[in-house]
């Protein structure tokens, strides 16, 4: 089949480089010219274990390319896709419905037979109405049905997550496209992926219920592991505990300083605005937000309080600053949060991260960037480890001991056991256990489940 993407950030890049893969022919659209012509030079602009190649491979298969022209790609396609971004709306926090509205004008403009128009970017209940009424304004002829698909993919799992889903969901009431959609997706069914087919209304807040959700597990534990260090617990071993519930499961229990990247806050976000719009609030995830929101900011705490209840004039040596492993993104990381209320506090800030620091350097400032863990920590006064990438879980600590001029190491994702530690003349800081207890138990390691 033939396939237009309209945006080419990290959704659409992903989706259609998979398309691709597939065997569809696929163009790539974006209004950014230096973007396209990074691309069709071979420079990725964002970073996701495994797209590279497969980029690489579709273009030079001859089935994936990459153009700021709608009008080149639109009429000869069987399925445009809107993967533009819908960004926090300054002011007031709902969706911002520009550039989808904007897509779906330029589409109109360009159509030609019959033509599956399929938001893929998330946006808010009743947007593909609004679509569907903007392609009629503007082509009353046109002979195209509008379906809602959304996205369920996690940064630095994306491409597995596309090619092996839990589900597809598909929003249609008109035959013709749920036909189309479920030939596009007929590869998949060799991994016996679902194709739900609901109105297009479902599909849109399915979307959003399930960040809403996955943020409410992931807020739910972190308040646990609160009440761990109050009481005594070990929030790994009540995470296990509770996780063995088939009800309840494994995923998204893994206490930490709190979520971030692309999605979840902009999503539970707009959410809440589209509840209150309709006089039906969503109060739990209105809490959720809240106490995310909180939680980042306090996390830096953690790390003064570790410090003698004081930062000025010490150095403070960070590892991770993206907001989980296995990408660059560093929107709504808890980094920045931490980094802000350190450098408030009077602390120099030292760090690294494998794949973020370029990103890093967009939003953050007067930080000092290391080229490794160890040159990170020489000299520091603390140690933090805020992202769980896997370099990290296996660092000599004896060396990093030495280097440090307090051998001072919070942990936020509990990586590292507190005997282990203890062992090292570490001054422990973790979430959601006991860095003091001598009660020897079954170990409990985490696993470190992307956010997203």
């Amino acid at each position: 089949m033939r396939v237009a993407m309209i945006g080419s950030g990290y959704v659409g890049l992903v989706s259609g480089t998979c398309f691709a893969e597939f065997g569809h022919q696929v163009v790539c659209i974006d209004t950014d010219a230096a973007k396209i012509a990074r691309l069709s030079a071979g420079m990725i602009p964002i970073y996701e274990p495994g797209l590279e190649p497969l980029i690489e491979r579709n273009v030079r298969a001859g089935r994936l390319s990459f153009t700021t022209s709608v009008a080149e790609a639109v009429p000869s396609a069987d399925v445009v896709f809107i993967a533009v971004g819908t960004p926090a709306r300054r002011g007031d926090g709902h969706a911002d419905l520009s550039y989808v509205h904007a897509a779906a004008r330029d589409i109109a403009s360009a159509l030609a037979g019959f033509t599956v128009v399929v938001t893929k970017s998330t946006v808010p209940v009743g947007t593909g109405d609004e679509v569907e009424r903007i392609l009629r304004e503007c082509r009353p002829d046109a002979d195209v049905a509008v379906v809602s698909n959304p996205e369920f993919l996690r940064e630095g799992s994306a491409i597995e997550d596309f090619k092996r889903p839990d589900r597809i969901v598909v929003g249609s009431s008109d035959p013709r496209a749920t036909s189309v959609m479920q030939e596009l997706y007929r590869p998949l069914r060799l991994n016996q992926a679902p194709i739900l087919v609901t109105s297009r209304r479902s599909a849109e807040l399915a979307k959003y219920a399930a960040n809403a959700f996955l943020a409410t597990k992931i807020t739910f534990i972190n308040e646990v592991a609160d009440l761990c260090e109050h009481v005594g617990a070990e929030v790994q071993e009540v995470a296990r505990a509770i996780g063995l519930d088939n009800r309840i499961g494994s995923k998204f229990l893994n206490a930490g300083p709190g979520y971030g990247g692309s999605c979840f806050p902009k999503d539970t976000l707009a959410l809440i605005k589209t509840a209150q719009d309709h006089d039906s609030p969503v109060r739990i995830v209105e809490t959720v937000a809240a106490v995310n929101e909180t939680r980042k900011r306090a996390m830096a705490r953690r790390i003064i309080a570790a410090c003698g209840g004081s930062v000025r004039g010490k150095t403070i040596a960070l590892l991770g600053l993206a907001f989980k492993p296995n990408t660059d993104d560093m929107r709504a990381s808890p980094a920045i949060d931490i980094v802000t209320a350190l450098q408030d506090a009077g602390a120099s800030i030292r760090a690294y991260d494998p794949e973020a620091m370029e990103q890093a350097r967009l939003c953050l400032q007067g930080v000092t960037y290391a080229d490794d863990p160890y040159a990170c920590t020489r000299g520091a006064d603390a140690l933090a480890i805020l992202t769980p990438w896997d370099q990290f879980r296996a660092l000599d600590l004896s060396v990093i001991g030495d280097q440090l001029r307090a051998r001072v190491l919070v942990d936020f994702h509990n990586i590292y056991r507190p005997d282990e530690l203890r062992r090292l003349n570490f001054q422990h800081v973790g979430v959601g256990r006991q860095p003091d207890t001598t009660v020897q138990r079954e170990t409990v390691e985490p696993v470190l489940e992307p956010a997203e």
